[in-house]
């Protein structure tokens, strides 16, 4: 029962904005049960939110190895690690990801950043393109994301 407690309290302190507070209610469960599913997934939206990217993208990893079969948690954790400065490693993550990945928008985004990063811009085109023809309000996001200016010389 307190470990319910402890996740809604953690879970209410990310609703205000304060990660802070909902990571240090985490560190109150017991070792066990902060490796629980539900216990990590606050602690990587709190890690995220406070922007602890290496710290976010533990976590992230962790939850992958826990549940190989979650696109999402693919998603977080390679986002994690390019905001680490690592794209190449976030690449690689994203890739080792679930068949069912490339049926999401986000997925063929990050990729197009990524690659775009990479200096892989025929490939993240294509990508990007992916992602625009499942999502169309991704087109807004990336008339202003950095990752992807080196697309934006080539036109």
């Amino acid at each position: 029962m307190d470990e319910l407690r402890i996740l809604r309290s953690a879970l209410g302190w990310l609703e205000l904005g304060l990660p802070d507070e909902a990571l240090s209610e985490l560190g109150g469960l017991p070792a066990r049960d902060r490796m629980r599913r539900h216990a990590l997934e606050l602690r990587l939206l709190a890690e995220m939110e406070s922007r602890r990217w290496n710290a976010a993208a533990d976590t992230g990893r962790l939850l992958c190895l826990k549940e190989p079969k979650e696109p999402r948690f693919f998603i977080h954790a390679a986002y994690c690690l390019h905001e680490t400065g690592d794209t190449l490693a976030a690449r690689d993550w994203l890739l080792r990801g679930p068949a069912a990945l490339i049926e999401d928008p986000l997925f063929h985004y990050n990729i197009a950043c990524y690659l775009a990063v990479l200096g892989d811009c025929k490939r993240a085109e294509t990508h990007l393109e992916r992602a625009f023809e499942m999502d169309a309000s991704l087109r807004e996001t990336a008339r202003e994301d950095t990752d992807l200016a080196a697309l934006r010389k080539q036109d």
